[in-house]
């Protein structure tokens, strides 16, 4: 039975919800990702993330001025969270379900990673057993 923990990215990339889009595309171009985890603003607030998806329709549909738009004005929040020790089956049927292509991993409501639909095709490919992942 593979858990979530097993296959998330630990190494999560996150910035400042009062970042310019500017600076979000240079933070996803440098570490080589699509997403970013975007940080609470207060303990009680909500994690956000950010996707190329998200900075495009900005861009073209408002025809953003990527230097005036803050992250918090266009990412989704709150972002979708899976406890770390959920099946990665049940991860799938949400990604699947909700038509997203990533969550926020968190254990006790704190960010512990991030998993993605690639993550958990990665993973059952591996899994080379024949064991059925969705029983």
């Amino acid at each position: 039975m593979l858990l979530v923990k097993d296959i998330m990215v630990r190494e999560v990339v996150t910035i400042s919800p009062f970042a310019t889009i500017r600076e979000a595309m240079k933070a996803m171009k440098q570490r080589g990702v699509k997403s970013l985890v975007v940080a609470k603003r207060h303990e009680h607030d909500a994690f956000g993330i950010i996707t190329y998806t998200n900075i495009l329709k900005t861009i073209v549909a408002e025809e953003g001025d990527i230097d005036l738009i803050n992250v918090y004005d266009i990412c989704a929040k709150p972002a979708i969270s899976i406890s770390r020790e959920v099946e990665i089956k049940h991860a799938a049927r949400m990604m699947v379900n909700l038509g997203i292509r990533r969550l926020i991993v968190t254990a006790t409501n704190e960010l512990a990673g991030i998993v993605t639909m690639d993550d958990i095709v990665g993973a059952i490919l591996e899994m080379a057993d024949g064991e059925s992942l969705m029983s």
